[in-house]
């Protein structure tokens, strides 16, 4: 299964768990190998000019504070739901694509989906900027990178290419939004879908052809 996803996205973060609590139902969930895909809701966010996300929100869709307030209280109360805690409040505008080097660096090490995890809840519960080096370093490190090879990797252009290349098979693909399940290339799943549709598409994809 590969699943298409942004850091910064709240409604990833509630996938990713939703994800976790079918492959826990899952018969054949040992059979299913989960590949994190990158994908940038904001391309355009210039690096390092990390504004409040609700300021960003309001001017995007032209809403008051109070719409934002409630848009974030919405989908917060969906989050506790499964388990998590967001502090959009708190939450800052990055440009994602160094963090998502850092997820192609953390899959070298088997240890994408531990990243993954460390960098969605360091942007929606801590409300740190990912695009900050230093940053990084200290959330790689946590999960269990090496910190001068992830120093390297961030000085680098290393794994871009493959980030890029992720971004161009999601356009392929028809991907206009996360998260995005696509099992074998066959069967799609668009958005936070509930539990029971994820375990559904998993046996659909499992069963053999006619049955």
């Amino acid at each position: 299964m590969e699943v298409w996803s942004d850091i910064v996205c709240p409604w990833c973060y509630i996938g990713k768990r939703r994800l976790e609590k079918a492959l826990s139902q899952y018969e054949h969930a040992g059979d299913v190998e989960v590949i994190w895909r990158s994908f940038q809701l904001d391309p355009a966010q210039p690096r390092g000019e990390n504004i409040p996300t609700s300021e960003m929100l309001a001017r995007k869709y032209g809403v008051s504070a109070p719409e934002v307030r409630a848009m974030n209280d919405r989908v917060s109360a969906l989050a506790a739901e499964e388990g998590l805690t967001y502090h959009l409040d708190r939450a800052v505008t990055a440009n994602t694509f160094d963090a998502h080097r850092l997820l192609h660096f953390a899959a070298t090490h088997g240890l994408a989906a531990a990243m993954q995890e460390r960098l969605m809840r360091a942007t929606l519960t801590d409300g740190a900027a990912v695009d900050d080096p230093g940053t990084l370093v200290r959330l790689a490190t946590e999960t269990g990178l090496p910190a001068d090879g992830t120093r390297e990797v961030l000085d680098s252009d290393a794994y871009a290419d493959g980030v890029r290349d992720d971004i161009r098979q999601a356009r392929a693909l028809g991907i206009s939004g996360v998260p995005f399940y696509a099992v074998d290339r066959t069967y799609g799943i668009s958005g936070a879908q509930p539990v029971e549709t994820i375990l559904e598409t998993l046996r659909a994809a499992s069963s053999p052809v006619g049955s």
